[in-house]
């Protein structure tokens, strides 16, 4: 795998980081309203880039 592949897997983890964290400040239910949500969002449409770079890279 070549460095940008290993670079996607890192950028992946921190998203994933920054998803457990607005988790853990909306607990115990988890409801995403208004920023929140768009933070989701982004989050989540950064984890779907790095997935796409990690499958041109590994597949």
């Amino acid at each position: 795998m070549s460095q940008i592949g290993v670079d996607a897997v890192f950028q992946a983890m921190f998203l994933l980081t920054d998803m457990r964290e607005l988790f853990r400040q909306n607990a115990p239910f988890h409801d995403f309203e208004g920023e929140d949500k768009e933070q989701a969002a982004k989050i989540i449409e950064g984890l779907k880039k790095q997935i796409a770079i990690l499958e041109k890279e590994v597949l």
